[in-house]
């Protein structure tokens, strides 16, 4: 079961019909106003693109009130559904740039501290 995050469903609060191409939009991270152009030039050449519009309108969930607590969160998890893998190595990067940071930190306090230094010697 996917997390609720990572479904696609109509976003009403940002709709102008049935929230099928904010929901999209939403899902992807592209601006909603370029996936509503899309469609309407789909739907004047091909016509059917409109019949799978209200098939998914009438098939898609509506969106949580509260599903993301701001903006930043939003964006993380557009890129997650965009690419995992990425974002996987992303999160690793800011944990491996965090742990230095805090090696350096640690180093720094402990070379200007000689009675700790001292300590940690004793206890090796």
């Amino acid at each position: 079961m996917n997390s609720p995050r990572t479904s696609l469903y109509r976003d009403k609060h940002n709709a102008k019909l049935m929230g099928v191409c904010s929901g999209i939009a939403d899902y992807t991270g592209i601006d909603a106003f370029w996936l509503r152009l899309g469609m309407v030039v789909l739907t004047v050449t091909l016509g059917w693109p409109l019949i799978a519009y209200f098939i998914a309108g009438a098939l898609l969930q509506k969106k949580p009130p509260h599903l993301y607590r701001d903006n930043q969160e939003q964006q993380y998890w557009q890129r997650v559904r965009q690419s995992p893998k990425r974002t996987a190595r992303e999160i690793r990067s800011r944990f491996r740039d965090i742990d230095r940071r805090l090696a350096d930190v640690e180093t720094y306090y402990v070379s200007n501290n000689p009675r700790l230094t001292a300590e940690i010697e004793q206890l090796r």
